[in-house]
């Protein structure tokens, strides 16, 4: 799964680690995206990484913005 590969490389604490862990999931399933080779995840992994650094702590919190900056993203993808 991307997000580990990504929390490897972060030096997080074990609660920080469960929180995004939780986001993580919590998006994907929102997203309905069940391959996890899905190269949607790898950018899942980056985004709900990127909200958790600027100090948001909630999974619940960090999965909602992450979905909404990816729908932003896929709106601009689509010229929209």
């Amino acid at each position: 799964m991307a997000i580990y590969l990504h929390l490897q490389t972060h030096g997080m604490t074990p609660k920080e680690i469960a929180c995004i862990t939780k986001a993580y999931e919590q998006t994907l399933r929102t997203l309905c995206v069940k391959d996890r080779d899905d190269p949607l995840t790898e950018l899942v992994a980056r985004t709900i990484i990127k909200i958790a650094q600027t100090g948001v702590k909630d999974p619940a919190q960090i999965s909602a913005q992450a979905i909404s900056e990816l729908e932003m993203l896929g709106d601009r993808r689509l010229g929209n």
